[in-house]
């Protein structure tokens, strides 16, 4: 796919708008994580038992909407705090921004250091830049559509593996308690067919460890539109596949996915195929 991105009235790059944006997040997130290791706190609020918000979260996205709004007024927008936004000229462009201002937030909230920022541009429903940022270890993850995935500027693929035993696979709880109790049954069925397994406490990294190759497989059962956007185009850039839990190509909506490298996710594929994890829609 051959597409021409969108260039602001400065004449930067859609790609050096995301990445100024997402650096400005990165910086408030940096910010939050000395104040706690200091032994200060930040300022949390429930949307569920288990789901938070925090000011840091409103703080960085209010930061990346102003860079992006700014610089493009006609792309609408998709964040996982302000929702659906409506700019300058109503958002009649085909492209949308679609944003997590920080993805990890219970990690975050807990001292955790193991969380990021997503951008995603998106044109006409289909991925085509995408950004993961890890201000903590200084990890830029970037993807554009027919151009690969770098880290940092080099490239990255995943690491393929043809057995399970060879597998590290990442996975995460979601907020959804049957659909958490269906995964844990899952991976005590696989284990000890896999390497290990990791609970990731971010979608945005366990994604973009898949692209690098730091993770075989990758799955969560309900990944919402701003926690796979730049994870779906990364992995496939990086020559890895990403599906729903019935093996179709995962799209970008609200929902499941498993990703990882080809091999190893067909392993994965088969080894949970039956279990009541991979019923879920």
């Amino acid at each position: 796919m051959t597409l021409a991105l969108p260039i602001a009235a400065d004449g930067r790059s859609a790609a050096a708008i995301a990445e100024a944006a997402i650096r400005s997040a990165g910086a408030i997130i940096t910010d939050a994580f000395a104040v706690i290791a200091a032994g200060g706190q930040v300022t949390v609020d429930h949307k569920g038992w288990n789901n938070l918000v925090t000011e840091v979260d409103c703080a960085s996205e209010a930061a990346i909407l102003n860079v992006l709004c700014s610089a493009f007024p006609d792309i609408a927008v998709l964040s996982e705090e302000a929702g659906e936004i409506r700019v300058a000229s109503d958002g009649r462009s085909d492209y949308q921004w679609v944003l997590d201002p920080v993805d990890g937030t219970r990690n975050l909230a807990s001292g955790l250091p193991h969380a990021a920022v997503n951008v995603a541009l998106a044109h006409r429903g289909e991925v085509v830049l995408a950004l993961t940022y890890d201000p903590q270890r200084g990890e830029l993850f970037q993807a554009e559509v027919g151009a690969g995935a770098t880290l940092n500027g080099t490239s990255i693929h995943v690491a393929d593996a043809e057995s399970l035993r060879e597998c590290v696979v990442g996975f995460d709880m979601g907020y959804i308690e049957d659909y958490g109790h269906r995964m844990l049954a899952m991976v005590s069925g696989l284990w000890p067919k896999v390497q290990t397994v990791r609970v990731m406490g971010s979608i945005a990294l366990g994604m973009a460890y898949v692209a690098a190759g730091r993770l075989q497989v990758y799955g969560h059962h309900h990944a919402y539109r701003w926690d796979r956007a730049p994870g779906l185009l990364l992995v496939r850039e990086a020559e890895g596949v990403v599906t729903d839990l019935r093996g179709a190509d995962a799209a970008l909506v609200d929902g499941p996915l498993v990703c990882g490298a080809p091999l190893a996710h067909a392993a994965f594929m088969r080894a949970s195929n039956g279990t009541a994890w991979r019923d879920i829609t």
